[in-house]
């Protein structure tokens, strides 16, 4: 299969105005993405409205293409790129813009899930874990949860706590189930992201303010795939100094 991985970026953010060119140690924030992202697709853009963003890309040396202001989600952005390429690819990797530390083997991890009949949408998922701290992780509603099937199908995806352990105490939850968090790195077959990006909103989408569960609700099936390793989206100028930190770590090993 021919995998064109997309990161969308968008320049305007109330919380963190201008994030992509934010600089990590001398580089963009959106070129570490870049980086990271590159030995893993068979091709990689930067999908952006913005002509700032536009020339950072392209004095690295990278690729951007250019999209409309007015798309509500990454998922809109991603189909508008990968028509604009005028290339074919039988699938395409949304890569989250603001994760500068994402994993080259979770890219890996989600086309891996396209070798199984019949997969048209993945993402991955990672186990929630006592030492993350339970009232923190598991009962934070900026943490969306998804339960799974026998096959690791997504079932639902929510901001609580799914399932319930009924009849334990909330302290008790994580040594009686496995949970999951969502870990927002998605790839869809070319002709399903054509599909989905022409639904309407859904009921339980606008519930839970999760795209993902549009899909679920029209009947498309979600495979998933683990990653033991945590993805760091950055959302605000604190986000932003706890990544620098992290980095300056990594780079003193």
């Amino acid at each position: 299969m021919e995998f064109l991985g997309i990161i969308p970026a968008r320049y305007a953010s109330t919380r963190f105005p201008g994030k992509p060119l934010a600089d990590m140690r001398g580089k963009p924030m959106i070129r570490r993405v870049y980086e990271r992202a590159l030995a893993s697709v068979d091709r990689l853009v930067v999908a952006t409205d913005d002509a700032r963003i536009e020339a950072a890309v392209s004095a690295f040396g990278g690729r951007a293409v250019m999209t409309s202001a007015s798309h509500r989600s990454g998922t809109e952005r991603c189909y508008e790129a990968l028509c604009r390429t005028g290339e074919r690819f039988d699938a395409v990797i949304n890569i989250q813009g603001d994760e500068p530390f994402v994993r080259p083997e979770q890219i890996e991890l989600l086309k891996g899930c396209f070798d199984r009949p019949g997969v048209c949408i993945a993402t991955l998922v990672k186990p929630f874990e006592a030492d993350a701290g339970f009232e923190t992780a598991l009962f934070d509603p900026n943490t969306p949860k998804v339960a799974l099937n026998r096959r690791g199908e997504a079932l639902f995806f929510s901001r609580s706590v799914i399932p319930c352990v009924r009849d334990r105490k909330p302290a008790e939850w994580l040594a009686a189930h496995t949970f999951y968090k969502h870990i927002g790195l998605y790839a869809y077959r070319a002709e399903t992201l054509g599909e989905i990006v022409r639904l309407p909103p859904s009921p339980l989408e606008t519930a839970e303010s999760l795209e993902q569960l549009r899909w679920l609700e029209n009947g498309y099936r979600i495979q998933t795939a683990v990653t033991r390793h945590e993805t760091v989206g950055i959302d605000t100028p604190a986000d932003m100094a706890r990544a620098l930190a992290l980095l300056d770590g990594m780079d003193a090993e």
